[in-house]
């Protein structure tokens, strides 16, 4: 019996430009401005689509990242051109985020994907080949298996490029031939692959994680650098938590009820003091923990605990569903960070006025 062919509902993560067609769509229907060569939306149109808005049809485009809007539209500006895009933060900024749904408005496909690891060869960036073939004919064009870069070149597609600062050195040099004179060599069969117009590299980075490698200068060259900034704001981080459990849990589904703001700004308002090393109010200076807090991993405390309060619980998110989440979030390290976040425990946690059910739950998972 032939296999049954799995439906969109059942994907757990659907590919931006899949989730979102319609929007992608009415934005064509009534996008009048000057597209680059195979760009699907004009620039304008790409920012709208990321930032969101009520189009002329009545049709509301939901907003994919909240921030500075001048920083979307200097990322977009940069891919009209023939630098490629650096997108730089912390972890937890919405690079990857932003990244994939640029890829999905400009090009119409966000999966041509380079994922930066450690242990990554050049083959990963430039092609590779099928051995069997290449035994038995030796280097052809059919025995040649192109990279996402490849492709991206050879379509006129955006190709995106994930952790940079994890590829090796002499790995990422392997870029500069192909941003700078958007080429491909391939000395085995005396040719090379020209990148068609729309071609054009989005490349996330941080450096705070550990294992990162500088890019030399010749490579930072060939980029503009754009940074995301964490939320400037508490309300601002609030909404970004906010929506995006609301999307997840829906997507991943999990039976429970939406999680309370309350919650939520409580979660929140901990993360912001022991990321800025001081109290909302200024008055309580705080040490601060090895782990970033991002609002990333805001996201996946409150989808956790969503799931602890659907199954175990009674549906409603409260403070002992989230207990565990945040302990783990915040110690990484169980020396130096165990003692920072006993210390926060007891001297904000406590004290502050209506949190007092906070404290006791996460005496509990001590």
């Amino acid at each position: 019996m032939a296999k049954k062919k799995k439906t969109a509902p059942n994907i757990i993560k659907p590919h931006a430009e899949n989730l979102y067609a319609h929007e992608l769509k009415a934005l064509a229907e009534v996008d009048d401005k000057p597209r680059p060569t195979n760009w699907n939306l004009s620039p304008w149109a790409v920012v709208t689509y990321i930032m969101g808005g009520t189009l002329e049809n009545g049709v509301e485009i939901e907003p994919k990242y909240f921030g500075n809007k001048r920083v979307i539209e200097i990322a977009v500006a940069t891919l009209v051109t023939d630098r490629a895009l650096l997108l730089m933060g912390v972890p937890g900024t919405a690079k990857t985020w932003v990244s994939e749904h640029l890829a999905a408005a400009i090009s119409g496909v966000s999966t041509l994907l380079v994922q930066g690891t450690a242990g990554m060869n050049e083959d990963a960036l430039r092609y590779s080949w099928n051995y069997a073939q290449l035994l038995a004919k030796g280097p052809s064009t059919d025995a040649l298996v192109a990279s996402p870069i490849m492709e991206g070149m050879q379509q006129g597609k955006l190709v995106r490029v994930e952790e940079l600062t994890r590829v090796p050195s002499d790995v990422q040099d392997t870029l500069i031939t192909i941003l700078s004179e958007k080429t491909l060599p391939i000395p085995e069969l005396s040719s090379e692959i020209q990148a068609e117009r729309g071609f054009n590299v989005i490349a996330t980075a941080n450096d705070r994680d550990k294992g990162v490698n500088e890019l030399s200068s010749a490579l930072k060259r060939r980029f503009n650098t754009v940074v995301l900034p964490l939320p400037s704001s508490l309300e601002e981080e609030v909404k970004i938590v906010k929506t995006r459990v609301d999307t997840l849990g829906k997507s991943l589904e999990i039976p429970a009820e939406l999680a309370p703001i309350k919650e939520i700004e409580r979660l929140v308002t901990m993360f912001r003091e022991l990321r800025q090393g001081k109290t909302t109010d200024g008055k309580t200076k705080l040490k601060v923990p090895s782990a970033t807090l991002s609002t990333a991993e805001a996201i996946s405390v409150v989808n956790s605990g969503q799931a602890l309060a659907a199954h175990f619980g009674d549906g409603a998110l409260k403070a002992r569903d989230m207990a565990a989440g945040v302990v783990g979030a915040v110690i990484k390290d169980p020396t130096q960070d165990g003692e920072i976040w006993k210390e926060y425990l007891e001297t904000v946690v406590k004290e502050r006025k209506g949190w007092s059910d906070l404290y006791r739950a996460f005496k509990e998972v001590e």
